[in-house]
């Protein structure tokens, strides 16, 4: 017998449907105030600040140009009496005899004020030690900072200003002599009024004087030595011999100074000799001219650990736009796997060695003018245009330049930061690192020149085989590169150049393998682990900082 099933179709009463009612009005409302307040946040986070273009790019500025046009004379005890009222805004920005390490606590305790208001957070970095190996470590740190501006400063670095009204005309800087080598001495002559005789001593601490020709009219006693006098009653004559002065070094030294020392009647004046080989050219063949040669101009380098299926899907995404550009590989997994191809070198290092220590050895391999750094679960786009950072690094004085990173949820970050030092006394200095950068770059518009950048750069190789990674850094560390670098990188960075950053999202229902449980264990120690520890304590004694502070 057949039987024919119903089906019976219910209406909802009318308190059910307000209910629905109140409940979509409720979602509703707070989706409207968190857009509210993510809007809040990106207009507080949005720069402020009115900044400035500046033209770096690579010619030669003109000498007479970049003269100071004002000088500051040497304290003079006549002027003390005379009163003077204080500028704050303007003595305010004068170094302090002592940095002061503090931070700026929460003006207000809302939901979401350290996105809308985010405080200066300070750190003392002497914690990284025990109390009682604070007070050897603050010695020893004071031992090799006091050896380290031995060897970092000469005779060059003294500040030396020109008496007004001095008879006798010298070189204020620019003098340079190759160790052992003989040069003449430019820019010398004596501006004197009338006298039966013109009397000119001239010495040198580090080489001998001589003159290249005689002049009729002019004795010249000492030549050969350190310490040389030319004297005549004609003053022209005395000028003309001057023009054949000679300086020789004797005292080998690759990089220093001689303080020469001039004096005539009531009159002495001293100038800076510097003593130092010429810079070694480092020159890179690129090939015929015409549009950049990627392959030849970059090599990219990468640091992995265990994440082969990411790396994999770099190396992918970059052959699909860059073919034949070397990938270098540095490896530290416990169990390496074979990760071969054309224009591939993969470099197996001891398990755990490091995160710095993998980016010194991949560095270390790379042959071509630039190197570009990526992390190993980075995707090339077609937004990842290399060609305009070469752009920028060819037509600039810029070391490095980094990019932007996309993240899954489509956030762009480009990480810039500005890093600075406030000068401390005994206890040492203090490092201070805020968010943002410094100027836009005349042409161009997308980029601005900073002092750190996100973890995808090109660099020009040798500045950044110059700087280094501190192997000692093994997991956590980025920025403290860039720390090291600071005076030595040019640094700029650009938002139009954009790398695709893999999903870190973790589902719930997805169980995570084993490679992916011991990669996480090394990636994001405690904070209170030996990791942090490492890091500050690099910060007090190799960095000589007491403190840091930052947003």
């Amino acid at each position: 017998m057949n039987q024919t099933s119903s089906i019976v179709v219910g209406v909802a009463p009318a308190a059910s449907r307000g209910f629905r009612m109140r409940s979509l009005r409720k979602t509703v409302l707070l989706a409207i105030l968190v857009s509210v307040v993510l809007v809040l946040a990106l207009l507080h986070s949005w720069p402020t600040r009115v900044y400035t273009t500046v033209d770096v790019s690579q010619h030669p500025g003109s000498v007479l140009d970049k003269h100071l046009e004002d000088r500051l004379p040497e304290p003079d005890h006549r002027l003390g009496n005379i009163p003077y009222r204080l500028r704050e805004g303007v003595a305010g920005l004068l170094a302090r005899n002592g940095c002061v390490c503090e931070g700026k606590s929460a003006s207000v305790n809302l939901p979401f004020s350290q996105l809308l208001f985010p405080r200066v957070s300070a750190h003392s970095l002497h914690t990284a030690f025990k109390a009682s190996e604070l007070e050897d470590m603050k010695e020893r740190r004071a031992k090799e900072y006091q050896s380290f501006q031995m060897r970092s400063q000469s005779p060059a670095d003294v500040l030396l200003i020109a008496e007004p009204n001095n008879p006798l005309q010298y070189p204020t800087q620019g003098v340079e002599v190759r160790p052992l080598k003989t040069i003449l001495i430019p820019g010398l002559a004596l501006q004197d009024t009338h006298k039966e005789n013109y009397s000119l001593n001239i010495t040198a601490m580090l080489g001998t004087l001589n003159v290249a020709a005689e002049v009729e009219g002019v004795k010249v006693k000492g030549d050969g030595e350190m310490h040389m006098t030319l004297s005549s009653n004609l003053l022209p004559n005395l000028n003309r011999q001057l023009q054949f002065v000679t300086y020789t070094n004797t005292l080998f030294h690759p990089s220093t100074a001689d303080t020469v020392q001039l004096e005539t009647e009531g009159h002495q004046a001293v100038f800076i000799i510097k003593i130092r080989h010429g810079a070694t050219p480092k020159l890179y063949n690129t090939g015929p001219k015409g549009e950049y040669n990627i392959s030849a101009l970059v090599t990219i380098a990468t640091k992995t650990f265990l994440r082969y299926d990411k790396l994999q899907d770099l190396i992918d995404s970059v052959r699909r736009y860059y073919p034949t550009v070397t990938i270098v590989i540095a490896d530290d997994s416990e169990n390496p796997k074979t990760v071969s191809g054309p224009h591939i070198e993969h470099y197996i290092m001891p398990f755990g060695k490091g995160w710095f220590a993998g980016r010194n050895l991949a560095v270390s391999q790379v042959t071509t003018k630039y190197v570009l750094w990526v992390d190993d679960d980075f995707i090339f786009t077609s937004n990842t245009k290399l060609e305009k950072l070469v752009d920028v690094l060819e037509r600039t004085t810029l070391d490095l330049v980094g990019g932007a990173v996309r993240e899954v949820t489509g956030y762009t970050a480009t990480y810039r930061q500005t890093i600075s030092i406030e000068p401390g006394e005994e206890d040492g200095d203090c490092l201070h690192l805020r968010r943002g950068f410094h100027h836009v770059i005349q042409g161009f518009p997308n980029c601005v020149v900073t002092d750190g950048v996100i973890n995808f750069f090109l660099a020009r190789t040798e500045k950044v085989q110059q700087v280094g990674f501190d192997p000692r850094l093994a997991r956590v560390a980025h920025l403290e590169f860039f720390i090291d670098g600071l005076g030595s990188l040019h640094v700029g960075s650009c938002d139009d150049v954009v790398v695709n950053h893999a999903t870190k999202i973790k589902l719930p229902w997805v169980s995570q393998s084993e490679s992916d449980k011991t990669y996480g264990k090394f990636r994001y120690p405690p904070a209170s682990s030996d990791a942090t520890h490492t890091k500050n304590g690099l910060l007090f004694f190799k960095n000589r900082f007491q403190c840091l502070t930052h947003n």
